[in-house]
């Protein structure tokens, strides 16, 4: 009963670690990739460079870096995943306002006088939120196994408060007489990635249009 209680917590803490990085992420990420896209030239080129230099650093080593800067904690495992998430959403939301901006509507915004806020979240937001959604529901499972991963290392939530992370790391001691303590948190961190990994394929297939005419 203590272990299921525990397990339950833990599955709280790690939701709620993985829900704040991702909206951060989300934010920074698509806004990063809406200055590329939008703006081009030097600016298109300053962060294109940025995520291609941050997406070639090896994570976990940097990770175990901050947090021994930091220290192992809540707001220093939101600040690691958080730094994770960002750079996928750059990309893709870069790609797509390169082609947005040159459509009638924008450029007829432009005519019009609109303000490059209003350009943003009027008439170039609504062509990629459906790419932004797919991209941060198939990032979910990725962030519970990087935060049990870091928390396994000692680098995320510290004892005594429980995440499945660090409940397997406290069970791999005990495989031999009580394997459940660390099984269990395992079995449920393959749960919750899995799910969410079906969630964010049919998040994918049910917003391509190309894929619902073929169903």
């Amino acid at each position: 009963r203590d272990l299921l209680s525990r397990i339950i917590y833990g599955a709280r803490v790690t939701l709620m670690v993985g829900a704040i990085a991702l909206v951060t992420g989300t934010v920074v990420g698509t806004g990063l990739g809406f200055l590329a896209g939008y703006y081009g030239g030097i600016v298109d080129e300053i962060i294109t460079r940025i995520v291609d230099a941050w997406m070639g650093l090896p994570f976990i080593l940097v990770a175990l870096v901050i947090s021994v800067a930091m220290g192992a904690g809540l707001v220093t495992i939101v600040v690691l995943l958080g730094l994770m998430s960002w750079s996928p959403f750059v990309r893709q939301v870069r790609g797509l306002v390169l082609s947005l901006r040159t459509r009638d509507y924008v450029l007829l915004a432009k005519v019009a006088g609109a303000s490059t806020p209003r350009i943003f979240l009027i008439h170039l937001l609504p062509g990629v939120s459906n790419v932004v959604i797919v991209i941060a529901s198939l990032r979910v499972s990725s962030l519970i196994l990087a935060e049990a991963l870091l928390s396994f290392l000692g680098a995320g939530i510290p004892p005594p408060t429980p995440s499945w992370g660090n409940m397997i790391a406290e069970g791999r001691d005990y495989l031999r007489l009580a394997w459940w303590i660390a099984v269990f948190p395992g079995v449920f961190i393959l749960l919750a990635s899995a799910a969410t990994a079906f969630f964010g394929d049919w998040i994918r297939d049910f917003t391509d249009p190309r894929l619902r005419q073929l169903n």
